[in-house]
């Protein structure tokens, strides 16, 4: 790859497009077909679920310098009965880790620091944009264990070590994943203001729980929340049976 292919490639936008793709041969291959005819490349492909409506897949796609992301949606939603379920902008460029099995044998290289590994990791497979680990203490007081690049800062300034989360988070503890929503509980403003969709899973007990965090959507999928329970189910198993001995 020449330097000016990569600076080409740096200027350009991508954008996470979830899709419900009706449930028929070629639907598929339209899109691709109609995006590529808008100038728009697709650098990543992942299934989401299936459901009795279609197939729900994301899309990481590249628009061309100067494009609009009206010409994403436009271009998707030229097929018939193909349904635009989100259209954000992505960051990562579908960089890193991208899927379950990458995850895993990432927890598998570091079984005792595998909590820290997910928490690192985790959004990568989620197109998600940062993830923490919460703990829960007692009524009132939540700390944050580990945070991903990006995650926001929800800590305190009470110089507690780990960090006191500053809002209330009345879910916790929580006994199975499921998805968080803003009635559960207090957003900060900034949330509500990027439309922020929001996941967890308990990391081997209710009171250690894994919070990933998706602005702009798309919603989390119930097949999503059920992978999200499966990894963090792993990475506590890891970290049981390969943590210190006493």
């Amino acid at each position: 790859m020449t330097a000016s292919h990569i600076l080409r490639m740096l200027s350009r936008m991508s954008y996470l497009l979830r899709l419900l793709l009706p449930d028929h041969p070629g639907a598929l291959g339209a899109v691709a077909t109609a995006l590529g005819a808008a100038g728009i490349d697709i650098v990543s492909l992942s299934v989401v679920e299936h459901t009795p409506a279609g197939a729900v897949d994301d899309m990481i796609v590249l628009l061309p310098p100067g494009g609009l992301a009206d010409r994403v949606f436009t271009a998707a939603q030229s097929v018939p009965g193909v349904t635009v379920e989100a259209l954000r902008p992505f960051l990562a460029d579908g960089a890193g880790i991208g899927d379950d099995l990458e995850l895993v044998d990432a927890l598998t290289e570091r079984p005792s620091e595998a909590a820290a590994v997910l928490t690192e990791l985790v959004s990568g497979v989620f197109n998600a944009d940062w993830a923490l680990l919460l703990e829960h203490l007692a009524p009132g007081d939540v700390r944050v264990r580990e945070a991903s690049v990006g995650a926001p800062n929800l800590g305190s300034d009470d110089l507690g070590v780990p960090e006191r989360v500053r809002i209330s988070l009345p879910w916790l503890p929580l006994e199975k994943a499921r998805r968080i929503a803003p009635s559960d509980g207090e957003f900060p403003a900034r949330w509500e203001a990027v439309s922020m969709e929001l996941a967890a899973a308990p990391v081997g007990h209710d009171q250690l729980v894994l919070l990933v965090g998706r602005p702009g959507g798309p919603a989390f999928r119930g097949s999503e929340i059920a992978r999200l329970a499966h990894l963090a189910g792993i990475a506590a198993s890891l970290a049981r049976t390969n943590g210190p001995r006493r």
